[in-house]
């Protein structure tokens, strides 16, 4: 039975608020989400005294749409960013669209952003126009070149340059250089790693993707083991190639998990860890091996004869890790099973900082749910992510998921529809979209007129006529 919704205690104090946000991790990555090989100790620490979300979706699928559908609480096509930024110095998110950190500025917080952007490059967009104070990271798009696990370009103080190190290492070295500052003010840190995302200008001997340059306290603890791997029996699946990539994956997730411990022990140094709402989250979900493919939204297959694109909007792209810490205003040990949106990071923020947000965000505050009461009404997610059409592929997706259906739509039609019972298949393996079942044909007729009717309140256009 549920519990009764109650309005949580409202707020005193002004919260610190460190928001740790990584880069194409799966939901399924963490020890405290059952994978047995992952080595999650200190993320697994913040699912034991605060609240895990089990079913916490991005909004898109792939980098650059996810962070702005988290920053804006709107859309990705709302705000003009349909796919991940490349070099276009046109194209990005408009400072003048209000956002977590232009919101929490406006209301006192010291804000700052360590790490990856990936909301436009150059001036026009750079985070500093958009509500943080200061800027220590990498924007994505610019001439640095690619973005590796080791030696990155940073640009600190509005200057870039190659800082030697391992990549999530240095960003943790500043997080706690920032945390170490006097101030007279609550702070918001957005502290974006580049990892678990697969390096940029590395490649294996035979030219394939890596993680690697490793750190050896991370690689060692997985260079020798046989991983799990979601669906062996997948017909003709590169199961080397699957288990080499997981090796390698988890050994990165593992240095996002050792660097979260430095810094909450630093927190806990200064006396302020249980002063700090500790958000820890993803821009979007991942797939290795997951429906015979890897990677994310823009993802490709993983067969012994193909490598091609397969463009997606499945839950492994979608469904991303989210853990919440703040003891006495978020129940420890919980976990929350009902689906919640990458859209609910707004307005959850500001409800425990206390400020109302400037416009309507499309998410909704998650406090009363993390602070134990009842979830309230289930909720319908909706997924959007349109390619560039320079893309070989230029899918334009929609799904709507609902706890007992899955509909995936590609308004271009380069790619099958798809229909999943989630009820009795959750893992999204059997496509009933071309079922003859007058029960199946009822229940994705009633999905797609959800969608459509959706898609027409938010003015993502041009709405398909249902046949």
């Amino acid at each position: 039975m549920s519990r009764p919704a109650t309005a949580p205690a409202p707020i005193t104090k002004r919260p610190n608020i460190l928001f740790i946000v990584t880069d194409d991790m799966g939901a399924w990555a963490m020890g405290s989400a059952g994978h047995p090989d992952a080595r999650t100790p200190h993320l697994d620490r913040l699912a034991s005294e605060g609240t895990l979300l089990r079913q916490h979706f991005s909004a898109s699928a792939v980098c650059s749409p996810s962070r702005a559908c988290i920053f804006t609480s709107r859309h990705c096509l709302e705000v003009g960013i349909p796919d991940f930024l490349c070099q276009d110095p046109e194209v990005g998110l408009d400072p003048q669209v209000p956002s977590i950190a232009s919101e929490l500025k406006a209301a006192g917080y010291d804000t700052t952003l360590i790490g990856k952007w990936h909301l436009g490059h150059g001036k026009k967009f750079h985070p500093t126009r958009h509500g943080y104070n200061e800027f220590t990271g990498f924007l994505i798009g610019d001439d640095s070149g690619p973005l590796s696990s080791r030696d990155p370009v940073i640009e600190k103080d509005g200057r870039r340059s190659r800082v030697p190190g391992y990549t999530s290492d240095l960003l943790a070295d500043y997080a706690i250089d920032f945390l170490r500052r006097d101030r007279a003010s609550p702070f918001f840190l957005s502290l974006h790693f580049w990892a678990p995302h697969a390096n940029q200008g590395v490649s294996t001997e035979d030219g394939d993707r890596t993680w690697h340059p490793l750190k050896s306290e991370d690689w060692d603890l997985f260079k020798d083991i046989d991983p799990q791997i979601p669906n062996p029996d997948y017909p003709k699946l590169d199961i080397p190639r699957v288990k080499r990539m997981t090796r390698e994956y988890l050994a990165s997730v593992h240095s996002v998990d050792r660097n979260i411990g430095r810094v909450l022990a630093q927190l806990e140094a200064q006396g302020i860890l249980d002063d700090t709402l500790i958000v820890f989250t993803s821009d979007n979900g991942y797939n290795l091996g997951h429906h015979g493919i890897w990677h994310k939204g823009n993802g490709w297959w993983i067969l012994t004869d193909n490598r091609g694109d397969r463009p997606n909007l499945y839950d492994e792209s979608m469904r991303v890790p989210a853990l919440v810490r703040f003891p006495e205003k978020v129940k420890a040990g919980q976990d929350i099973t009902s689906p919640n949106s990458s859209l609910d990071w707004l307005p959850t923020l500001l409800d425990y900082a206390g400020v109302n947000p400037s416009f309507t965000p499309r998410g909704q505050s998650l406090r009363a749910p993390l602070s134990g009461a009842d979830a309230g009404p289930l909720r319908t997610i909706f997924g959007q992510y349109r390619m560039w059409d320079w893309n070989q592929t230029g899918a334009d997706m929609r799904s709507w998921r609902t706890q007992e259906w899955k509909l995936m739509v590609d308004l271009k039609e380069t790619v099958p529809n798809e229909f999943y019972a989630l009820h009795r298949d959750p893992c999204e393996t059997t496509n009933l979209a071309s079922s003859d079942d007058p029960a199946i044909r009822a229940a994705m007729r009633e999905c797609k007129q959800a969608l459509y009717a959706y898609m027409k309140q938010i003015g993502d256009t041009p709405v398909p006529v249902y046949n």
